[in-house]
């Protein structure tokens, strides 16, 4: 049974997407604030949350930059599409993708079991195990790790998948589309800008030099590539 924590400061909210993840088997837990939304994390083992961005008191971008200290569920943002600047900055402090308000049943449903299907798959041990490496970028899927020359780099689930099809296919490029549908496993549907985001965020964590990416490379009009040496 998965536990679900769904943080927003309008119970009737609240409560319809309770309604319509209930039918599902989770373990739903509700938080009205930020700060409550942590507390739960913090006493209880969540393995996803769907956060409101504007909240009074901590906000949503505040305590998914909280949570991210001590958690690494899948966080999902329910913002209306005029909050646009706060979804890119919740993706960059930690967010894993955006649900837009008014919800749609079936598009929440869809995004949640997404992404519970790859935190579980990460969480668990696979056949496939030990280092894979391009340059000095390292993962290892036994740990779900990743190191820059030896370094440890905190990864966040979405991160590491997309870093994970990159580098088991060196030199191929992927546009947002194929990497959004191969790491989120489902349609991509005006979604593939979160993509980008995720993206930059790598680099950040990866590279020396961001604006000038010795590994993670765009090449424009088409997508992303990695580069830098061969799988071993």
């Amino acid at each position: 049974m998965y536990n679900v924590l769904i943080c927003d400061d309008q119970p009737d909210i609240v409560n319809a997407l309770k309604i319509y993840l209930a039918p599902e088997g989770y373990q739903l837990y509700e938080a009205f604030s930020g700060l409550e939304a942590l507390e739960v994390v913090a006493r209880e083992e969540i393995h996803l949350i769907l956060m409101d961005v504007m909240m009074p008191g901590m906000d949503g971008i505040a305590a998914t930059a909280k949570i991210r200290e001590i958690s690494n569920a899948p966080i999902l943002f329910l913002t209306a599409k005029s909050e646009t600047e706060d979804m890119v900055l919740g993706l960059n402090v930690g967010a894993d993708d955006y649900i837009t308000k008014p919800f749609v049943p079936v598009e929440v449903l869809a995004r949640v079991r997404s992404h519970l299907r790859r935190y579980a798959r990460l969480g668990s041990k696979r056949e496939e195990t030990g280092e894979l490496t391009v340059g000095a970028i390292a993962i290892n899927d036994a740990t779900k790790t990743a190191s820059v020359d030896g370094e440890a780099v905190y990864l966040t689930p979405t991160e590491y998948s997309i870093l994970r099809l990159l580098m088991k296919n060196p030199g191929k490029v992927f546009s947002t589309k194929a990497i959004y549908e191969a790491v989120w496993q489902e349609t991509a549907v005006g979604s593939e800008g979160s993509v980008a985001v995720h993206i930059r965020h790598l680099r950040e964590k990866l590279e020396i030099d961001p604006s000038n990416p010795r590994y993670l490379k765009v090449v424009w009009g088409q997508g992303y590539k990695l580069e830098g040496g061969q799988n071993r």
